[in-house]
């Protein structure tokens, strides 16, 4: 269902230095710039389900504990075009609250206004699994989205 919201909605990435990552519920996409013609043999990349690392042609990317936990033996990456590094990594927690405010623990946070985006989405895509009949990928939000939005669940139906 995600990927289908995505598609239909786009992505709040977060800007880095060398590149951008993005989150979906279930999901932390990265998504690396490398020199064109890096071959996968120049890239090793570590992933862990707390921890990530990412050197290509020896110089280090980034390396540290990751903001949440992942399934380690979900996490890939994949080199397209010779020129993009793109890591997914599978959040453990896949609730709309669980939006993380940095990709590293210290290191590549969002800005408040794109960490403000980034949980409106995630609500937004929440909303849309809840009521897979309605179509959320252009609607608007505001109000009490934060940590996922409010909890209909103990409401009768």
């Amino acid at each position: 269902m995600s990927v289908h919201f995505e598609e239909r909605s786009g992505v709040v990435p977060c800007q880095t230095p060398w590149g951008s990552w993005y989150q979906t519920m279930e999901e932390v996409f990265i998504e690396v710039n490398v020199p064109p013609g890096t071959s996968g043999k120049e890239v090793r990349c570590k992933l862990g389900s707390k921890e990530v690392e990412l050197n290509v042609k020896g110089q280090e990317i980034f390396k540290g504990k990751l903001f949440g936990t992942t399934v380690g033996d979900e996490a890939t990456w994949t080199l397209e075009d010779k020129k993009l590094i793109r890591i997914v990594l599978m959040k453990t927690n896949r609730q709309a609250g669980n939006c993380w405010a940095s990709l590293l623990e210290g290191q590549y946070a969002a800005d408040p206004w794109v960490q403000d985006q980034m949980q409106r989405k995630l609500t937004l895509e929440r909303f849309q699994r809840e009521n897979p009949g309605f179509d959320f990928s252009g609607a608007e939000i505001s109000g009490n989205f934060h940590g996922g939005g409010p909890d209909f669940s103990s409401l009768e139906k």
